[in-house]
């Protein structure tokens, strides 16, 4: 069975969705079968993988609201051995049609279970809230994994997110944990990214990756093109960091 990842951090821009992007590609380049799902309702992580999801008829809204089978809307991507669970357009209602709904937090469990059985790893791209999507990702993962931009605001919300965390964990999943964070945007040469790295071993003591993804503008310019890293510039400094990512996960992984 899958190994499942949230990819959370209710901040914005810092690099959330490259990083469930890019690692899902590497981990399908290292022979695994992967499932990204797209909890987005910016559909960031679809249109990055080249996928135009104004043009779907169906994605995990419909899986989620129970009108689609999850493994009816997955589509494959352009990289081998992984595939997308789309996120369309009418998702943004979805926080707001699932407040009534029987079991709303354990909708994307739900879906989920029915296809788990086909993946290595299924890494969920959380949207830049704590709200119900966000809480679906959660209730549905075993492990998160939290992006953390290399700036001083970036440290601002991580209690909130850990908090949150460990709501879910003693209502709603009491095996979930957090797998680590990743800094990410770092800069070698600003003062500050070392400064917020220090910061960031206080919230999670030992849990911090080696792994860490440099600011690189091939990186930003791989989405524009639909193309992860590792097809658009696979010798570029921010691709290494995500091979080197993947193959933390996949030996931490192994030592569980």
């Amino acid at each position: 069975m899958a190994s499942i990842i949230a990819v959370v951090n209710q901040k914005g821009g810092v690099g959330k969705t490259t990083t469930a992007v890019n690692l899902g590609s590497y981990l399908a380049a290292k022979g695994k079968f992967v499932l990204l799902v797209d909890l987005d309702p910016q559909a960031n992580a679809t249109s990055g993988l080249g996928i135009d999801h104004r043009a779907l008829t169906a994605g995990l809204y419909e899986a989620m609201l129970g009108q689609a089978k999850l493994k009816d809307v997955i589509l494959t991507s352009q990289v081998d051995g992984l595939k997308v669970a789309p996120s369309t357009q009418a998702l943004a209602g979805a926080a707001v049609e699932l407040v009534d709904v029987e079991r709303r937090e354990y909708r994307l469990s739900d879906a989920i279970m029915e296809v788990r059985n086909g993946f290595d790893y299924i890494l969920i791209d959380c949207p830049p809230s704590l709200g119900l999507l966000t809480l679906n990702g959660l209730v549905a993962a075993e492990r998160v994994l939290i992006p953390v931009q290399a700036e001083y605001y970036a440290l601002e919300g991580l209690s909130q997110l850990l908090g949150t965390i460990d709501l879910v964990k003693n209502s709603l999943r009491p095996d979930l944990e957090v797998m680590g964070a990743v800094l990410t945007m770092f800069d070698a040469r600003n003062k500050l990214s070392g400064d917020v790295m220090g910061e960031l071993h206080k919230f999670f003591p030992n849990k911090i990756f080696e792994s860490v993804i440099p600011r690189n503008v091939r990186l930003a310019e791989a989405p524009s093109f639909g193309r992860p890293i590792a097809q658009y510039d696979p010798w570029s400094k921010g691709a290494r960091a995500y091979e080197n990512l993947a193959k933390e996960i996949i030996e931490l992984e192994h030592a569980v």
